[in-house]
């Protein structure tokens, strides 16, 4: 017999090498299945699925985001859990690029998608990866509501001197090129958790949020409203990443044009998937990173020290353009576990009010929690992402407005 999970949500979150996957009750936030296919694309990778208690890890090949969906699938039905005909109230899908046209979650129709795989160019590593959760789920669940939650929407209301370039305006203004910033849902939630943590008024609190994954993106919002983010048109700006460039002379595309010889596509390729991490030490797993620099290896180190010279030039930047800090916050895969990423972009900045506690930071743990010391002025904390959790309840806004 069928299990039933009546009155879920089913969230699915494609990322450029992930797939993470949630079934929740987004009023009691009761998480009835949680899992991660990671390393998508690569010579390994690896499933984690929870259940009701029961985990288990599959590792072996997968290709591609279909392949990760359909041995999703697969485990579901393991334990019992036909997804089809589970009861399911609605599925939310977060959508990297929502470009001019979403700015606010939407029901998806064929016109929605349609216009997320004509955003694909803007977001090349996730919107057809998205794409691709979309129409797999939509196919088997034509029922179910489902509901796009936008990375971009967080950032859609940044100030005109932070989301204009300096370009020519008539340009920018046909081609839509702007600002538009990612990683907007868990940027929000953090942002929100923290006052909740701290017991502060959200309006009362100004913060450097720094989501800190295989795709990195650092934001400054004050008084809940962000005034900046690290990435920008598409989400290759800004810090380093796992296989993406960030912030690089627009001059070199010509240089490996005119010089190289390369084409445009190769260039996209090159800065998207083969750069970061990746292009500096051929290791874009943070932690594979972090044990070769222990252990010597000099091109991880330099990985390392061009990943935190970034870092560390953004938080400066931010600290400035906020006046004033009240927290720092970390979050994502690296930012939630690589204790010494926190501490070495923080080391030395006492005389700005920083400073960490190390028996605070080494602790690990999945709740939000303090890290700083009493005396900081600046108090800096580690608090989980639950982008699921946030895309849940927008889901079910929408499918089932009041």
């Amino acid at each position: 017999m069928t299990e039933r999970i009546d009155g879920s949500v089913l969230v699915v979150n494609a990322g450029s090498s992930s797939l993470k996957y949630q079934v929740l009750e987004p009023t009691t936030e009761e998480v009835i299945a949680d899992g991660l296919a990671e390393q998508i694309g690569e010579s390994t990778s690896r499933i984690k699925h929870w259940y009701r208690g029961h985990d288990v890890v599959v590792e072996g090949v997968l290709p591609d985001h279909e392949a990760a969906i359909a041995k999703v699938l697969e485990l579901f039905r393991s334990d019992g859990v036909d997804i089809a005909d589970s009861g399911l109230a609605a599925v939310g899908h977060r959508v990297a690029h929502g470009g001019r046209s979403f700015f606010a979650p939407t029901l998806i129709d064929a016109e929605v998608r349609s216009e997320i795989e004509r955003l694909g160019p803007l977001a090349p590593l996730h919107n057809p990866a998205n794409l691709v959760g979309v129409n797999a789920v939509t196919a088997l669940l034509p029922d179910v509501p489902a509901v796009a939650v936008f990375d971009t929407a967080f950032f859609h209301d940044l100030p005109a001197a932070a989301s204009t370039y300096a370009l020519d305006a008539e340009v920018a203004a046909q081609y839509a090129i702007r600002r538009y910033g990612f990683h907007g849902t868990s940027h929000e939630y953090v942002s929100r958790k923290t006052a909740e943590t701290l017991d502060r008024e959200y309006a009362d609190l100004n913060q450097i949020v720094l989501h800190l994954g295989n795709g990195a993106s650092m934001s400054a919002v004050a008084g809940g409203k962000p005034i900046d983010t690290t990435m920008g048109m598409t989400p290759l700006e800004g810090l380093v990443m796992g296989t993406r460039t960030g912030d690089i002379d627009a001059g070199i595309v010509f240089q490996l044009s005119r010089v190289a010889g390369m084409s445009i596509d190769d260039i996209d390729t090159l800065f998207n998937k083969k750069s970061g991490l990746k292009g500096l030490c051929g290791e874009n797993d943070f932690r594979s990173v972090l044990e070769r620099a222990d252990g010597g290896d000099e091109a991880a180190q330099l990985a390392y020290d061009v990943y935190l010279h970034r870092l560390r030039r953004y938080i400066g930047a931010y600290m400035v353009e906020l006046g004033r800090v009240d927290t720092i916050v970390f979050t994502a895969g690296v930012g939630e576990n690589a204790a010494p990423v926190r501490a070495d972009s923080l080391a030395g900045l006492e005389n700005y009010g920083i400073e960490i506690d190390a028996e605070r930071n080494a602790i690990r743990s999945k709740e939000p929690r303090v890290i700083s010391t009493d005396a900081s002025t600046i108090t800096v904390l580690v608090v989980p992402t639950n982008e699921e959790l946030a895309i849940a309840r927008q889901a079910m806004e929408v499918a089932y407005p009041a």
